[in-house]
């Protein structure tokens, strides 16, 4: 079985610089930022834990591109046997963002779109949203949101999961949609989802295995065996140390392959 990442970012030193990550620097205790970081950093990373695929993620927000998709198309050139591209936008201009969205699938070869609604301050059934998701089923790819509250300082109103990724998933029910972050305080409504509509799916990303609600382990053990992904958010957590608790979520055989790798290569065609 390939253990697939969901969700990591290959952290540029302008991002990981970014007055909103204080937060998450204080948590994870990085208290100086390298000038330059290499792409061996994440590849050791991913290797050390056994990784055989993870999706690496562009970040767009109202200030421009925090990680470009260009450069997560060099970073997939780099290591190419490990990386798939998932793209962002600029949510500020749809149109524009739709022409991108076409250029990073087409051209760069990225497989999913994330856009963070934390990040815009828009609940995802905003209407800038709208024309990305018609041009994600067109390009047949999935749409990655982060779904719960914000570790950054940043409001977390726009990723509770209910109504307003519920309003998405019922006007677009052909549309694949990947909640990342496990939805908490609001995993329940997230699990509800992933129930309700087939096409919603939950990642495990920003989250070790001890620290998932009662609501997410049983459904994981049950019949959302085959709708939950594995993912660390990696540099945020390393895959090591979330894969170390796998065994501690008491799956069988069947669940334990699905989440960490056969759901996230279905949903994501790799």
């Amino acid at each position: 079985m390939t253990i697939v990442d969901a969700w990591i970012q290959h952290p540029t030193a302008k991002f990981l610089r970014n007055p909103m990550f204080e937060s998450l620097r204080r948590w994870t205790g990085v208290l100086e930022v390298p000038d330059e970081i290499p792409l061996s950093f994440t590849i050791d990373a991913l290797k050390a834990a056994g990784v055989g695929r993870a999706l690496v993620s562009a970040w767009y927000g109202p200030e421009g591109a925090l990680i470009s998709n260009d450069e997560v198309a060099a970073q997939v050139r780099g290591a190419p046997e490990l990386l798939v591209g998932v793209a962002s936008v600029d949510l500020a201009r749809p149109m524009d963002a739709v022409r991108e969205l076409r250029r990073a699938v087409r051209e760069l070869g990225m497989r999913a779109l994330r856009v963070l609604p934390w990040l815009w301050n828009l609940p995802p059934n905003d209407r800038r949203y709208y024309p990305l998701y018609a041009e994600c089923i067109e390009l047949g790819i999935p749409f990655c949101l982060q779904v719960g509250h914000a570790g950054p300082l940043r409001p977390s109103e726009p990723g509770r999961p209910i109504p307003y990724l519920d309003e998405v998933a019922l006007e677009f029910p052909e549309l694949v949609i990947v909640g990342g972050h496990i939805g908490y305080p609001w995993t329940d409504e997230m699990v509800s989802l992933a129930t309700k509509y087939p096409n919603v799916y939950i990642d495990t990303s920003a989250y070790k295995p001890k620290r998932y609600p009662a609501a997410l382990r049983e459904y994981l053990r049950g019949h959302g065996r085959r709708k939950v992904l594995f993912g660390s958010n990696f540099p945020m957590l390393t895959p090591a140390a979330c894969l170390a608790e796998v065994g501690e979520l008491g799956l069988d055989e069947e669940a334990r392959g699905m989440f960490v790798g056969g759901n996230a290569a279905r949903v994501f065609g790799l």
